[in-house]
């Protein structure tokens, strides 16, 4: 017979295999039969316990702030601790949250998000302005009135109780065997009812253990759910890589305006000192082998300057930054070899990464235009309509625009994704093309 073998075991994540949860807690203690054998009873009487001392300090402290920062308003001397007061539950929070691995361990993610920029005024903006901070504050005021008494109503009775009946012998012994009260409720005059005492606070001791454990479970439930960040799931997930696409978008941004700026600055006009000192040395040299390559050189640097310029103009145009989205727009209209019409109903500033994206998605059309189209004429038009920035460049050639065609139309569409727009094109063979962005727009965010 051959010999057994031990059946594989089941691969993780395979469908009808139960796994237990990755951090165990008081709750799920609570249900195996050696929770007594455990640590698990002392954890959640000390969570309950330590209630006690936090308690009263958060109260005196909230009155405090309150009560000064009311009375002194006037005198301006309030206005910070009121800005105090409103802030006091974040740090009672991070203690909440390490005090409530007691009874969880499950790690509790972060309620508040980074600031936005450095400073105590940064940060104090981003914290008014979160949801997690004004919750905070009522779990303060919560915790303030009514938890840790309820805490300490719930382990006091407990361990008097327990504490009581066992110590009846004792009691009794420390008195010389003279009448004794137990639990303030009945006396006790001799050692038989002592150790019926004693043996009562023995059966009544597991049954406080998973008392304790329960009370001190459904209280680490509720400051789980009051702590937790006020958006939680796939969608908070989901708004968070919007958030942090548009910072990549802002930061790339920053770093193109940054070239330009070095390149106008730096390259640029040395490019400028050169041309002029070539032209100058032209004109002063005698000798016509070196007037000839003088000429070239300053021919040379003259179309070197026009290309950084050209190249500063791609980078991030000026007239966009100065003048806004129309007038870049007429701008990148008159450099265009096809005759182009702007028409841009549009307030005068839009936000820089509107601006941005729909300027450079408006040239890579127009160069589209100029390059594949064979049109006599092109049009621009735009304006907000319905919330939405609609922008349509409409030429008269011969059409067959395709975004994986390898015009760039997939690198425009993916550049207005990031701000939820879309690229729409219409091209069908024999003409016409429009080629339609659309990006929302929020009334806040136009400048009239």
């Amino acid at each position: 017979m051959p010999p057994r073998t031990a059946p594989p075991s089941p691969a993780p994540g395979l469908p009808g295999v139960r796994r237990g949860p990755e951090h165990p807690g008081l709750r799920e203690a609570l249900r195996e039969r050696t929770y007594l054998r455990t640590a698990w009873p002392w954890r959640a009487a000390l969570y309950l316990l330590t209630s006690v001392p936090l308690g009263p300090a958060t109260l005196a402290v909230l009155l405090l702030l309150a009560v000064a920062g009311s009375a002194l308003t006037v005198l301006l001397i309030g206005v910070p601790l009121l800005l105090t007061l409103a802030l006091a539950g974040i740090p009672l929070a991070a203690l909440e949250r390490r005090r409530l691995r007691l009874a969880d361990p499950r790690p509790l993610a972060p309620a508040h998000r980074e600031p936005d920029g450095t400073g105590l005024a940064s940060w104090l903006r981003t914290r008014l302005r979160e949801r997690a901070t004004w919750r905070e504050l009522g779990y303060a005021a919560l915790f303030a009135v009514v938890l840790w008494p309820l805490d300490a109503l719930a382990a006091g009775t407990a361990v008097l109780v327990c504490a009581g009946l066992l110590a009846a012998p004792v009691m009794l012994a420390v008195n010389g065997g003279a009448e004794t009260r137990v639990l303030k409720i009945w006396l006790v005059d001799s050692y038989p009812p002592a150790f019926a005492a004693l043996f009562a606070g023995l059966v009544l001791l597991p049954l406080c253990a998973y008392a304790l454990g329960a009370v001190a479970a459904g209280r680490a439930a509720l400051t789980r759910w009051l702590l937790a960040a006020p958006e939680s799931g796939p969608d908070s997930r989901l708004r968070e890589m919007g958030r942090s696409r548009m910072r990549l978008v802002d930061a790339f941004e920053a770093e193109r305006r940054r070239i330009e700026r070095d390149l106008h600055d730096g390259a640029q006009q040395r490019l400028v000192a050169l041309s002029m000192t070539l032209g100058l040395a032209r004109l002063e040299s005698p000798a016509e082998p070196l007037a000839g390559l003088l000429t070239t050189a300053h021919e040379e640097a003259r179309a070197a300057l026009v290309e950084i310029r050209e190249l500063i103009r791609g980078i991030h145009p000026q007239v966009l930054t100065d003048r806004g989205l129309p007038a870049a727009v007429e701008d990148a209209a008159d450099r265009s070899p096809v005759p182009v019409e702007v028409a841009l109903e549009l307030p005068d500033r839009l936000p820089e990464s509107v601006e941005t994206a729909v300027y450079f998605a408006v040239c890579e059309g127009l160069a589209n235009v100029a390059k594949h189209s064979r049109a006599d004429a092109a049009r621009v038009t735009g304006g907000i309509t319905g919330g939405r920035l609609v922008v349509e460049v409409t030429d008269d050639g011969v059409g067959g625009a395709d975004a994986d065609g390898g015009t760039g139309l997939q690198g425009v569409a993916d550049r207005l994704s990031v701000l939820d727009g879309r690229l729409l094109v219409s091209s069908p063979p024999g003409g016409p093309t429009v080629f339609r962005l659309q990006v929302p727009v929020s009334p806040a965010d136009t400048k009239v």
